[in-house]
């Protein structure tokens, strides 16, 4: 770490009193008061805190380029001016809001905009699921507020109370005024997520892992759907309550694809390279000659099983999608078909639409002026033509989501079968690549020209850059709401829980313009009522809970706000301190999932050893000496140690602190800081699968690319690196020892 004048020349922004500096912008100076007004308007933040505590002020330019990606022009005065007119009219514009989200049992309100004078209705028509066949009335407040004209039109507001006893759901409003007609999205939200009510009473633990990384003797090189119900059913009968794995999400449909899982084409739709060949019925029907290739394609791969160093999802993916192919071809039972078209039938257009990218992008690489151009956008005469052309294509990639759908679901049955309270519990990625499947199909409520990101902070004094296109807040809304729905509803059909990843960007995202550097962005709100709402409605309805990753720079309520909709926070044993000491255990948060470590932490058994010092001096990631940064470690692991010597956990005495002295093991250590990590208030703990086998390799080291370091790409091994499959697990002593540790430490 820099001593602190060093690291503030690495903040992002301007220190708040500096003057602005438009004139070098390349146009004629604008207003400052003016220009931050707009930006409140549109929810876009002017100043921002810096991890170093100070407030910085957001560059003109880069607020300019931010609301443009919001459709609002702002490079003169008079077109501030006149957007900020049109920021006040604009609601009304409309008959009814394009949407409204409420808490169960609350009033609310819905201004219904009518010209002034004439009388107006608004109705409820409720969700097909409530049963109720008739609608409601919503009733006219005595609540005046003053007309005023509208493109020349008087306007006036009347305003309806909605009835406190709405029932949860996706419902409609529907107004009408002097044979004039609109129609919005009502959503009725719980108050507060219930689903991890029962975790108080009992607590529960669970293994988390990378599911791609985690093999058998049966994988194709890759871990797969039947090797998570495996696991589940594993370390299920040991106790565990869920398995925590990485997003599933889909990536590019034929190699090569993107290793990291989050950077996915949708997060709506699954990886086809997770399909389990065996498993699909049709194969015991395949002819000899067909049966026999996909013998063979099986056998191309699955020596890689034994492959210890590095994952080759390529080579997989491409085995796989030919034998999958195979088997498309195979004639469906009468009963099969059926549940395939009743698949399609429920996921619906979006379905359409991602197999119709999909059979696109097979053959146009990601580069192609295609995916940029409006005349070949989603519903234009050309994605038209393409949709029937390639009919046959969009069929297949169909299909191989409806394998992916049944998988999961026999991977959850398996877990719930195995005794798990939760079962499978997925994570959600913060967003989708530059030039992914929902970055083509979803362009008409994401954000033109903008990347999402970070702020420099301790770890990352340049900032970062994820190369993922935002919501758009106004659009998102337009849509009432169905895009992010969707995604909810297909990741929560077959799960107990799920993972979102920085939950923090439902409240704000860190907003890179193209061009810019990570440093020169801004913080653009999100109505987190409505976000938080529907993700809890949603994870309501599939009686799942959710788990957000409330970790890095946040506003001191966020938190509270989280727990009190009842969704869990994370905490994570290093990063839990009082001061420069850890934090006593008994005073983590009850409502959130604890760890010793996280995916982009090393392995525990790395972190004790220091191997992450090691290698990032390796890679040149270092800001100051190895020898510096070695010693920082060690203080640290001393502090930890103490606090375990202190509790019991550990012997006293040995060599030295930071390796638990030679009275204790490695292993011993990583079972006492998991035991440690039991005497939280936490009600689910996480026990990471590296940790559980001895690997010391980090499977994700940030601030590298591909050439430097092979991220997400590490197969599970043991402490030497050799792989270690899930055929091995039961008679892993270690495996085996650290689970009983865990299940023992929670139920005593």
């Amino acid at each position: 770490m820099k001593a602190p004048d060093q690291q503030q020349a690495h903040i992002s922004g301007t220190p708040v009193d500096s003057p602005g500096d438009s004139a070098a912008a390349g146009h004629e100076p604008v207003d400052q008061h003016l220009l931050q007004r707009l930006a409140d308007a549109h929810g876009v933040g002017t100043t921002f805190q810096g991890w170093d505590g100070l407030p910085y002020s957001v560059a003109e330019e880069t607020l300019i380029k931010v609301l443009a990606a919001l459709g609002v022009q702002a490079h003169t005065n008079p077109l501030i001016e006149a957007a900020l007119a049109e920021a006040e009219v604009a609601p009304w514009r409309r008959m009814l809001p394009p949407a409204v989200v409420v808490q169960q049992g609350e009033s609310a309100q819905v201004p219904v905009h009518v010209r002034d004078g004439a009388t107006a209705r608004l109705s409820i028509e409720l969700e097909a699921v409530t049963g109720a066949d008739q609608p409601v009335e919503a009733i006219q407040q005595d609540i005046w507020v003053p007309p005023r004209d509208v493109d020349g039109v008087p306007t006036g507001r009347a305003t309806f109370g909605l009835p406190q006893g709405l029932p949860l759901g996706w419902h409609t409003l529907h107004a009408e005024s002097e044979g004039v007609t609109a129609q919005g999205t009502l959503v009725v939200v719980p108050s507060r997520l219930t689903t991890a009510e029962a975790l108080k009473q009992r607590r529960g633990w669970g293994l988390a892992t990378q599911l791609y990384s985690v093999r058998s003797k049966r994988s194709w090189g890759i871990g797969d759907f039947a090797d998570l119900a495996d696991l589940a059913t594993l370390s299920g009968a040991r106790g565990a309550d869920y398995v925590l794995v990485n997003p599933l999400h889909a990536a590019e449909p034929v190699p090569p694809v993107q290793p990291s899982p989050y950077s996915p084409s949708t997060r709506r739709f699954f990886h086809p390279l997770y399909i389990r060949v065996e498993d699909i019925p049709e194969l015991a029907y395949l002819k000899p000659r067909k049966r026999a290739s996909v013998d063979s394609l099986l056998e191309q791969v699955q020596s890689l099983n034994r492959n210890g160093e590095r994952l080759d999802r390529d080579s997989v993916y491409a085995a796989k999608l030919q034998a999958l192919e195979l088997l498309f071809h195979a004639r469906r039972s009468p009963t099969r078909q059926a549940a395939f078209e009743e698949f399609c039938r429920i996921s619906g257009s979006g379905l359409d639409d991602f197999a119709l990218w999909s059979a696109i992008r097979e053959d146009i690489p990601p580069e192609d002026p295609l995916w940029t151009d409006p005349g070949c956008a989603l519903g234009s005469a050309e994605a038209e033509s393409l949709r029937e052309k390639l009919a046959d294509r969009i069929g297949f990639h169909r299909w191989l989501q409806w394998i992916c759908d049944e998988q999961l679901e026999n991977a959850q049955q398996a877990a719930r079968r195995a005794g798990m309270r939760l079962g499978v519990v997925h994570d959600l990625a913060v967003g989708v690549d530059l030039s992914s499947a929902d970055a083509w199909t979803l362009r008409s409520v994401l954000a033109p020209g903008i990347s999402v990101g970070a702020p420099p902070d301790m770890y990352n004094q340049l900032g970062q850059d994820w190369n993922q296109p935002p919501w758009h807040p106004g659009r998102l809304a337009d849509a009432g709401y169905a895009p992010f729905r969707n995604m909810l509803s297909t990741v929560l059909r077959h799960a107990g829980g799920i993972r979102v990843d920085h939950i923090l960007g439902l409240f704000r995202l860190w907003w890179v313009p193209a061009g810019n550097s990570p440093r020169d962005g801004a913080y653009v709100r999100y109505d987190h009522e409505a976000l938080i709402g529907i993700l809890a409605l949603e994870a309501q309805r599939a009686g799942a809970v959710v788990i957000g990753e409330d970790l890095g720079t946040f506003e001191p309520w966020v938190r509270d706000y989280l727990a009190a909709r009842g969704i869990l926070g994370t905490s994570i044993l290093w990063f839990e301190n009082d001061g420069d000491s850890p934090l006593p255990p008994e005073r983590y948060r009850t409502q959130a999932l604890a760890s010793v470590n996280t995916h982009d932490l090393p392995p525990t058994a790395g972190y004790l050893a220091g191997d992450h010092v090691a290698l990032r001096s390796r890679l040149g990631l270092l800001e100051r000496s190895e020898e510096q940064e070695r010693a920082e470690h060690t203080a640290t692991l001393e502090k930890m140690m103490g606090l375990l010597r202190e509790r019991g956990l550990l012997p006293e005495g040995g060599e030295s602190a930071a390796a638990a002295g030679p009275l204790a093991s490695e292993e011993q250590t990583i079972e006492a800081l998991h035991r440690l990590l039991a005497q939280s208030p936490s009600v689910l703990l996480g026990v990471a699968l590296v940790d559980a086998v001895g690997e010391r390799r980090v499977q994700n080291q940030p601030g590298t690319t591909e050439a430097l370091y092979p991220n997400w790409q590490v197969p599970l091994g043991d402490p030497e690196g050799r792989p270690v499959l899930i055929d091995d697990l039961p008679g892993n002593a270690r495996f085996n020892s650290l689970l009983a540790a865990v299940s023992e430490a929670l139920n005593s």
